[in-house]
């Protein structure tokens, strides 16, 4: 399985809803394909105190490698994609992604 770990620094002044809107519809698109066994979003807390320029994050479970390259070229995975970088610092460089092989 892989495990798709995305981490964003959301601007602050982009609103609550504003990002509700993009994590409700990647979870949409993420469970319409083949291959996608969860998806969860939420705001970081950081109770450690490590990241804490990281505001928001969701983790997506794929059954292997195939699924998760399904869902990165899916075309409406490439518009959200850059919708989530138009309201996170420094754009594509506000979000760090983790790709791990459980």
């Amino acid at each position: 399985m892989i495990l798709h770990a995305v981490f964003c620094n959301v601007l602050a002044r982009v609103s609550t809803s504003e990002r509700a809107e993009v994590f409700e519809r990647l979870s949409k698109l993420s469970k319409s394909l083949d291959g996608v066994l969860s998806f969860e979003a939420g705001p970081n807390r950081d109770f450690e105190g490590k990241s804490p320029n990281y505001s928001d994050g969701f983790v997506i479970c794929f059954t292997d490698r195939g699924a998760l390259a399904r869902y990165a070229e899916h075309p409406e995975h490439l518009a959200l994609g850059a919708k989530l970088c138009t309201i996170c610092e420094g754009g594509a460089d506000g979000i760090i992604v983790f790709d791990l092989d459980v």
